[in-house]
């Protein structure tokens, strides 16, 4: 299909990151191709979020692969190891956690690449952060400068001059202020997930991403309107 300009792919996980970065892409104009993944975690509640979400946004399309990263392992989300909880914050940046699925996002943003050439979108919007997580290395900066100039040369569209941005607008944000700028763009968080290892329909809220979650919500100011095990 030609390129345009005005359709994005979204890395749309379910969680609260990525769907305040899909509401941001909607607000500049964008048509929305969802692009979730399976991959086999344990947390899979988060696809049937992700379809919640895409109907709540009205988005253009919504694609699920399926894609088995449990038979790789090597990550507590895809494997038996347990999800780390009740830390605090200080412990929580001393090292990368094994809740790291090694090379996720690349994986991730290759097939959003290849899903960007067929509907002919020139961008991909995710939700990365560096602030909030634990050193992540597939969520910093230099890594999507790396990440695009390969597109460039790897695929059809990068031949032919169309390059492929790779769009974080959340990178650099503290929690709190993520959840504030999605309240301004009406963000429907009663709908996201974010927990790793949730109890049922319930998240766990004390695994890092329940308690980073919970922390941003209180610095913000407002109530979580999700449902805790706790």
């Amino acid at each position: 299909m030609r390129p345009t300009s005005h359709r994005t792919v979204v890395l749309a996980s379910g969680g609260l990151d990525s769907t305040v970065t899909a509401a941001i892409a909607k607000q500049e104009g964008y048509e929305l191709f969802f692009l979730t993944i399976a991959y086999g975690q344990r947390h899979a509640v988060e696809v049937d979020r992700a379809r919640q979400v895409a109907a709540a946004l009205g988005v253009a399309n919504h694609l699920v692969m399926n894609l088995d990263l449990h038979a790789i392992g090597g990550s507590a989300l895809t494997g038996l190891a347990a999800v780390p909880k009740d830390r605090a914050s200080k412990e929580r940046h001393q090292s990368i956690p094994v809740t790291y699925v090694p090379g996720r996002n690349l994986i991730f943003l290759s097939i959003a690449a290849a899903h960007a050439e067929v509907v002919g979108a020139t961008s991909i919007y995710f939700g990365a952060n560096v602030l909030d997580y634990s050193g992540y290395p597939d969520c910093r900066p230099e890594f999507i400068r790396a990440f695009e100039a390969v597109v460039k040369q790897g695929t059809k569209a990068g031949m032919e001059g169309i390059p492929l941005h790779v769009k974080a607008p959340l990178l650099m944000l503290r929690k709190e202020e993520i959840i504030r700028q999605g309240i301004e763009l009406h963000v429907p968080f009663h709908l996201t997930h974010s927990c790793y290892d949730p109890v049922g329909d319930q998240a766990c809220g004390r695994c890092d991403s329940c308690l980073i979650r919970l922390e941003g919500f209180a610095k913000a100011g407002v109530v979580d309107p999700i449902a805790y095990a706790i």
